[in-house]
C-alpha cells in the first residue's frame, strides 16, 4: 500500500495540504496520515532555520513510522523587524501562544512602522529513509494594521496580498492555495515525488 505521512498535528495546515494534494493521493491510490496516527511523536523544532526545522520534522517522523514523511515548516518575515518574527512565527509569543496572541504581538511591535513589506516562506521536506527532497515557496504582502477576514489561520487575517486586494483570510482556500507560499512549496513538491509514487512498493 502507497502511504504518505504529513508531519504535523496542525489540523488548518493539514487541511491546506491534503486539499492541495486530493488529485495526486486519488491517482496514486496513497494512503494519508498525520501525527494524530502516530501520538508519540513529539519533535522539538530547535533548527536556527524552517529549513532545519522541516528536515528535523522529516527525519523523526519517518524514522519512528516507517512511512515516507513530508514535512513542512513556515515562516513570516516582516523587513521592519529585521525578519522577526522568522523561524519563531508559531511561538512568537511563547511557547503556547495562540493564532490571536501571535498577532496582536506582531500589531504591536508594528504600531507606527510605515514600512509595512513582509513574505512568507514555506521549506517543505520529504524523506523516505533514504532520498530528501526539498521545495521552497515564498509569497509577498502586507501587514495590516487591524484584521480582516474570517477564514485561514495563523496571521493570515494581517497578510495582504496586493496582486489580489484581498488578505489570506478573506480567500477562499482554492484561492490561497494557487498564490501563497504553501500553495508554490507545494505544487514544486507534486512534480518532484510523483516519481518515486510511480515507483514506490
Amino acid at each position: 500500500m502507497k502511504k504518505l505521512l504529513i508531519a504535523t498535528g496542525n489540523n488548518d495546515k493539514l487541511l491546506e495540504i491534503k486539499n492541495y494534494f486530493n488529485d495526486f493521493l486519488t491517482k496514486y491510490k496513497i494512503s494519508l496520515f498525520s501525527q494524530k496516527d502516530f501520538p508519540g511523536i513529539n519533535v522539538i523544532e530547535d533548527g536556527k532555520t524552517i529549513e532545519e526545522n522541516a528536515l528535523k520534522k522529516a527525519k523523526e517522523f519517518q524514522l519512528y513510522s516507517k512511512i515516507p514523511s513530508l514535512a513542512d515548516d513556515t515562516g513570516l518575515f516582516v523587513e521592519a523587524l529585521n525578519g522577526e518574527p522568522g523561524v519563531y512565527s508559531a511561538r512568537y509569543s511563547g511557547e503556547n501562544a495562540t493564532y490571536l496572541d501571535n498577532i496582536n504581538k506582531l500589531l504591536f511591535n508594528m504600531k507606527g512602522e510605515k514600512n509595512r513589506k513582509a513574505k512568507f516562506i514555506t521549506v517543505l521536506i520529504f524523506y523516505d529513509g533514504k532520498n530528501i527532497i526539498k521545495s521552497v515557496g515564498e509569497c509577498d504582502g502586507i501587514i495590516l494594521e487591524i484584521m480582516s477576514g474570517s477564514l485561514g489561520f495563523g496571521y493570515d487575517p494581517i497578510f495582504f496580498v496586493p496582486e489580489i486586494k484581498k488578505t489570506f483570510s478573506e480567500m477562499t482556500l482554492e484561492e490561497k492555495n494557487s498564490i501563497s507560499h504553501r500553495g508554490k512549496a507545494l505544487f514544486d513538491m507534486k512534480k518532484k515525488i510523483i516519481k518515486f509514487y510511480e515507483n514506490y512498493q
